[in-house]
């Protein structure tokens, strides 16, 4: 150390008499002062940082001279393009074959042992499948009595069957969309209208349908010998929250909890809780 030049603006005299300890500081800083002003003139053109990443001030990347070739792969490289799907996958075929002779015009006839082949995936139009279900009431010819059919097990209690149902939940839960957001949606793409309200109870039935499948999960988390527990902050609202979260090699629970502490882990994992710092 003593024998390395001072840093500029200090005399030899200046850092000969500052200690070890505080040159080896200076030094220190100096270096990451150094590290941070290169990391801040990086641009693309001497780093792999994307041009536009590049700050307004920085200098534009030179123009690369044209090489006289056109633009995307070239003859000869492998494409990556989009795999076709087998035969037996494949809905509709339509063979596309030439009538005339392209040389003298005569007529063609025959196949192609290997035409070429382009498939194009099209989604199908929705349009949502109405079923009215109508309950009689008859009268009894022997004995006058009126009795009415009862409605069927298979048929749903509301208005809107379980597909459309799993779809609001899919929608609102897994994706994050607002109940506007998922009345937009089935409009447009099932036309299918619900009101907003409606989105809000089919949300209702989702949960409940749900709520034996999350605490039967819950009971087999809790019979695990191991399971790796964590939990984070969380608002609801304008109210803090924390997400605790319980994961298995199988299956993975979670709840938002009022708590951070060992109650919210007891609730979460059962009473028999092991912790280990």
């Amino acid at each position: 150390m003593s024998d390395q030049a001072p840093p500029a603006g200090i005399s030899e005299g200046e850092w000969s008499a500052t200690p070890v300890a505080v040159r080896v500081l200076v030094m220190g800083l100096l270096q990451r002062v150094a590290q941070l002003e290169a990391r801040l003139n990086q641009t693309s053109r001497n780093s792999s940082k994307p041009p536009s990443s590049d700050p307004p001030s920085a200098r534009p990347r030179p123009a690369k001279e044209p090489t006289g070739r056109k633009s995307g792969g070239q003859p000869g490289h492998e494409g990556h393009g989009r795999k076709l799907k087998p035969e037996s996958e494949v809905d509709q075929i339509i063979d596309v074959r030439p009538e005339h002779c392209g040389q003298c015009g005569a007529l063609l006839w025959g196949d192609d042992p290997a035409p070429e082949r382009h498939q194009v995936t099209e989604l199908p139009r929705i349009t949502p499948v109405v079923t009215e279900y109508r309950r009689h009431c008859l009268w009894c010819g022997a004995c006058g009595a009126r009795t009415q059919a009862v409605w069927p097990a298979t048929m749903p209690t509301g208005s809107f069957g379980p597909r459309v149902q799993a779809t609001v939940g899919y929608l609102t839960g897994r994706i994050g969309a607002s109940q506007r957001e998922v009345q937009d949606i089935l409009a447009t793409l099932y036309q299918t209208e619900v009101s907003v309200g409606g989105i809000g109870g089919l949300q209702q039935a989702v949960s409940a349908a749900l709520a034996a499948p999350v605490v039967e999960a819950e009971r087999y988390v809790q019979r695990q010998p191991v399971r790796n527990a964590d939990e984070t902050s969380w608002r609801e609202k304008t109210q803090r929250r924390w997400l605790w979260i319980s994961v298995t090699p199988l299956v993975t629970i979670f709840r938002l909890l009022k708590t951070r502490g060992a109650a919210g882990a007891k609730e979460l994992l059962g009473e028999v809780v092991c912790f280990q710092g």
